[in-house]
């Protein structure tokens, strides 16, 4: 990019599954709102895939002049073909959650999409559906506090978001707000793919809860809370009580598993959706551990020697932790744990050590690799993990077995953001050139 400190933090592509059978279209234009500058970055991936080059920038004072918003975040293509970005603020870093129309072959802005003067104080992320005539957006806090890092005061005083905001599709009008619980701060939102089902589940950062959000037989739509990760009493940290940190969620394309991030505890979760009202726990990342505390490869050839060696004997499977906040030998003790027994070890692969936590979360077509970032934003990464900074993030791939449940991290795998010729830099959302599973709505 030409300029530096924009904050690239989620992207989109010009087209989607949206515009399926239009034959015009084509997924060739990557979409990169900038969350801190409010510049919106247009990306050529079609002429040469394996050297994207900038298309168009939409600079920050047409956002602010046309739109009367700013910190752009989630951008999601539209069937009309054109583009549809969310935000959290106004130009001044006031909360606002509005959104930003742009063109589909132009990129140029056409204006607000919402209509109406009742706008949400906050806004985040967003999901569609036109069977169901409904736009959901969420909260995450005002521009002008999350800008600083987080800060334990700012709870309690309306400045982190509360609510999920319904929108009637078809007059672009906000309708409805569901509450979700005080500072819960509602992220990512996700409906079921199946574009008849009138459901899906939103993760709530700060409260570490997964609410599903459903239409009701009034036709008005509600919330209940269905999975709850427990805070853990700790000394040398912020508060006395570390919430897991819930940063990003997605469903699998069959509608089957629900998979999360806990950015501060450091794991990864894999629930079986077939019941959508009571998500079960199938998955959490496992690595095989022999007696005496030997740690099984994971992904990498086996040596055959070590293989026989083991051949009759009774192996452990011990959570792994991918980073995160409470590993051993940091500065946060964790003093009680409803749910380990004792701190993770730091996570080590080809001899380097993760920084961060797991963050943003991918799965392929297949359902099979997940893939894992572990920056979340420049601010609070440098608050939480400031070795973040200084060895750069990277992207880890975690194999998953689709027919019981369960991830195990592929050894052989590792990109690291922390080598880059300018880095080191902070990864952060996943994008495939063919659509995956955050980007793409059926209609």
């Amino acid at each position: 990019m030409p300029n530096v400190g924009d904050e690239l933090h989620h992207s989109g592509w010009n087209t989607c599954s949206s515009c399926f059978g239009d034959a015009t279209k084509k997924r060739n234009r990557l979409i990169l709102p900038s969350f801190i500058s409010s510049r919106i970055y247009v990306v050529d991936v079609g002429t040469d895939p394996r050297a994207p080059r900038l298309f168009k920038v939409v600079n920050p004072e047409d956002v602010f002049w046309k739109c009367s918003l700013g910190y752009p975040h989630t951008s999601h293509c539209l069937g009309s073909g054109e583009i549809m970005i969310s935000t959290l603020g106004d130009p001044a870093g006031s909360g606002k959650g509005g959104f930003i129309l742009l063109d589909g072959e132009t990129f140029e802005i056409k204006g607000n999409w919402e209509k109406g003067d009742k706008i949400p104080s906050m806004g985040y992320d967003f999901w569609y559906q036109p069977r169901h005539n409904v736009l959901i957006s969420t909260e995450w806090g005002i521009p002008k506090c999350l800008g600083y890092g987080f800060d334990p005061t700012d709870l309690k005083k309306g400045r982190y978001g509360r609510h999920l905001n319904v929108w009637d599709w078809t007059t672009r009008t906000y309708v409805q707000a569901i509450d979700v619980g005080e500072d819960a701060a509602p992220l990512e939102i996700r409906f079921l793919h199946n574009p008849d089902a009138a459901e899906g589940y939103v993760g709530c950062t700060i409260s570490s809860a997964i609410h599903r959000f459903y239409k009701t037989k009034q036709g008005d739509w509600a919330a209940e809370k269905v999975i709850q990760v427990p805070s853990k009493k700790v000394e040398g940290w912020l508060l006395p009580d570390m919430p897991g940190f819930i940063t990003d969620i997605l469903i699998s394309l069959d509608d089957r598993f629900l998979y999360f991030s806990n950015w501060l505890h450091g794991d990864i979760r894999q629930y079986d959706i077939s019941n959508t009202r009571k998500p079960r726990l199938v998955g959490q990342v496992r690595q095989q551990q022999a007696p005496g505390g030997i740690l099984l490869p994971v992904g990498d050839s086996w040596d055959q020697s070590l293989l026989a060696a083991f051949a009759t004997q009774t192996l452990a499977l011990l959570q792994v932790f991918l980073g995160g906040s409470i590993t051993k030998g940091g500065p946060v003790t964790v003093c009680r744990d409803e749910e380990l027994q004792s701190q993770p070890d730091p996570f080590v692969i080809q001899g380097k050590r993760v920084q961060g936590g797991p963050q943003m979360i991918q799965l392929s077509l297949d359902g099979q690799r997940l893939y894992v970032t572990t920056s979340l934003y420049s601010a609070w990464d440098r608050q939480f993990y400031p070795d973040l900074i200084e060895d750069g993030s990277v992207m880890l791939q975690l194999d998953v077995d689709t027919e019981h449940g369960g991830l195990t991290v592929n050894r052989s795998f590792l990109v690291d953001f922390g080598k880059e010729p300018d880095g080191p830099c902070l990864a952060h959302e996943i994008r495939y050139p063919g659509g995956d599973c955050t980007s793409d709505i059926w209609v």
